[in-house]
């Protein structure tokens, strides 16, 4: 947003019947006066958390890292790097195991003397940005809160709206998706203010998010119960199909002609459950 930028991710890694597992997919780097970026990680476990090592490493060689990029552009070069380094290393012994290179990230931030940037970075180590067209990125379990943030969010959104925003979309993933879960990492950065003044780790006692958890589900159901009901009127024109809609298939006949015969009779519940084969309407011929 204008304003700043607004992080949020769940820490569900795995969940089974009887075994889930958790871990942070929020990691920060914070240089207080002189830069902040927050790296958001999606897929693989391994493969995230080998990335993250690789970016925590310092290099002999004077290659640039998260903490002396001058530039958000060149810290995302960093982290596509670093994705690429990961997959020149494990990506074949993944794929003997048949184990897909699957990652995603994003990474936000600012430089002193820079502006905010976010960008979403693939498991090619390429990456794209945001714009004020499309002022969001998600990776992971997207699609159920997707709608909420097209309908609300803007550039000129506010960070506390942007929040709540991003809370209604999260929870509305947590309802629908048994893969992502609780607690969460919330993150909002300010505009040029170069260190992080806003975060929360939101669990089950989080009296905000059951709140909006109970809220947003109770209007939703009174918005939906006031909405009219469709009114029908004539059925006009319908597509029907049946036997009427075959009555004039041309057949071949034995002397090699063709006529228009019946249509071949209807398969019923009956037929199908007698151990009869079933016939199939004869191929269609070329050019049909």
């Amino acid at each position: 947003m204008d304003e700043g930028l607004v992080f949020l991710s769940d820490t569900r890694t795995n969940a089974g019947v009887d075994h889930v597992s958790t871990s942070r997919k929020m990691a920060v780097f914070e240089e207080p006066g002189e830069r902040v970026m927050v790296l958001l990680v999606a897929g693989n476990l391994a493969i995230t958390q080998a990335t993250l090592q690789v970016l925590e490493e310092s290099h002999a060689d004077g290659r640039p890292t998260l903490w002396s990029a001058p530039t958000m552009v060149e810290a995302a070069r960093v982290v596509g790097e670093a994705v690429r380094e990961v997959y020149r290393r494990d990506a074949q012994a993944l794929k003997s195991f048949d184990i897909d290179f699957n990652c995603s990230f994003i990474l936000g931030g600012q430089v002193r003397g820079q502006p905010m940037r976010l960008f979403m970075i693939y498991a090619a180590g390429n990456f794209i940005e945001t714009s004020a067209v499309n002022p969001y990125f998600q990776i992971g379990e997207a699609k159920y809160g997707k709608p909420i943030i097209d309908r609300v969010l803007t550039p000129s959104t506010s960070l506390d709206e942007a929040a709540k925003c991003a809370l209604i979309s999260m929870d509305s993933t947590l309802r629908s998706n048994l893969s992502v879960g609780l607690p969460l990492d919330l993150l909002v950065y300010e505009r040029d203010s170069l260190r992080i003044t806003r975060y929360a780790s939101l669990d089950q006692s989080n009296t905000y998010f059951q709140m909006i958890h109970s809220t947003w589900g109770e209007r939703l159901r009174q918005v939906f119960g006031e909405i009219p009901n469709p009114a029908w009127g004539e059925a006009g024109d319908v597509p029907r199909r049946g036997r009427e809609a075959f009555a004039t298939v041309p057949r071949a006949t034995p002397g090699g002609g063709q006529s228009a015969v019946d249509p071949w009779p209807e398969q019923t519940l009956a037929q199908a459950g007698s151990g009869e084969p079933a016939q199939a309407p004869p191929a269609p011929s070329s050019g049909t």
